[in-house]
């Protein structure tokens, strides 16, 4: 379907799976990570206006990225790079509602309704902040990334030490490989800094009794969140756990669309709920999530992605959302999709905030000599 103004007709939609190898990566429940994948997606409209988006490579980077150079052009084309609702629901009907929230699906339909996004904005040459009714303001931050965790105590101290150096006041350890070995990292960190909040992830890798055992620990430390100790199924050892501890329960990343979500919000047991822009559905679906979770009175303290495609658009929805939370700021060194493939992707105004980017659409400039340089390379983002 054409729009009004032909000139942002659609007029291809393409992907660009990149890999990053890593030397030395750090190691937390999933294995040690030995490289670093992206998906990124083009739309370039019949003007030659271009919008760039993230799709989360959910560790196959090379089937989501044949999904959306295959699968969605034939779902959405011809179409106005404007209707992004129509888009949106044009998937959801050609694909998810008669063969199920296949995540793959997902998470390039994310990508793809980023980068219509980042169009819209600039089409009217506002950022996306405004776009979707926010304004530019202070967001709270904590250090996180794929570290913080799985290391001796003396170098997760310096470790997080270096963080709170550069400002951030919160912080995000990585938990989940036995609940002593948990419970001293996590006393360490606190040991050294009386007045810093602390959240924990455990990416999936508790078993309930591994729970019970950390949780003494975690409640004297004053732990914020405990951020996905059970896989996103589980949900009766979620329920479980609610009801034998102070500490918030955090999840959300691994859930898709608004249909996951509405009843795990119904159940009431999570206490920050953590949509992924490059994950859940993109834009137009995250700010469907944080309008349920609104109206069940919890925060929304987003999941971040890989590269700066999602980082900017992750503040530029908790901006113009009425329950923000934090933003989870990666503090990972050297990280070059954060750095290289992308300008800055958001402006740090106060130490441990951020601040939505004023340029029009998502704000950043995409480098594509660096995807050029980084083709995808097959093979496992974790090993043992």
């Amino acid at each position: 379907m054409s729009g009004p103004d032909p000139d942002l007709d659609i007029r291809t939609i393409e992907a660009f799976p990149i890999s990053l190898p890593l030397v030395d990566g750090p190691r937390l429940a999933l294995g040690r990570a030995v490289k670093r994948d992206a998906v990124i997606v083009k739309v370039t409209t019949a003007g030659g206006l271009v919008g760039y988006g993230e799709a989360h490579h959910g560790r196959a980077a090379g089937v989501v990225a044949r999904i959306v150079d295959s699968v969605l052009p034939d779902l959405v084309l011809p179409a106005s790079a404007l209707d992004v609702v129509g888009i949106w629901r044009r998937v959801y009907d050609g694909q998810l509602r008669s063969h199920g929230l296949g995540a793959a699906t997902v998470l390039a339909m994310s990508g793809l309704d980023m980068a219509l996004w980042d169009i819209r904005g600039k089409a009217a040459r506002w950022p996306l902040y405004r776009m979707l009714g926010g304004t530019r303001r202070d967001l709270p931050a904590y250090a996180g990334g794929v570290a913080l965790g799985w290391q001796p105590v003396p170098r997760l101290v310096e470790e997080v030490a270096a963080a709170t150096a550069r400002g951030y006041r919160a912080v995000k350890l990585r938990v989940g490989e036995r609940p002593d070995l948990d419970a001293a990292r996590v006393s360490a960190v606190r040991a050294a800094d009386e007045r810093l909040t602390i959240m924990v992830d455990a990416n999936t890798a508790y078993s309930p009794g591994e729970l019970v055992r950390a949780l003494p620990s975690f409640e004297e430390t004053g732990v914020e969140w405990i951020e996905e100790p059970f896989a996103p199924q589980a949900v009766d050892s979620y329920r479980r756990a609610a009801g034998l501890t102070r500490i918030r329960l955090a999840a959300g990343e691994n859930l898709y669309t608004r249909y996951e979500f509405a009843p795990v919000l119904r159940s009431g047991f999570l206490g920050e709920v953590q949509p992924d822009v490059a994950k859940t559905g993109g834009v137009t679906e995250f700010m469907r999530i944080a309008a349920l979770a609104s109206a069940a009175g919890v925060r929304v303290s987003p999941h971040s992605s890989v590269t700066g495609l999602s980082q900017a658009a992750t503040v530029h929805v908790l901006s113009a959302i009425d329950n923000p939370g934090f933003y989870e700021s990666d503090v990972t060194p050297e990280h070059a999709f954060r750095e290289r493939l992308t300008s800055t992707p958001h402006d740090t105004s106060s130490p441990g905030t951020v601040r939505a980017l004023d340029a029009p659409g998502l704000g950043v400039r995409v480098d594509e000599d660096f995807i050029a340089a980084h083709p995808f390379v097959p093979g496992p983002n974790f090993v043992p």
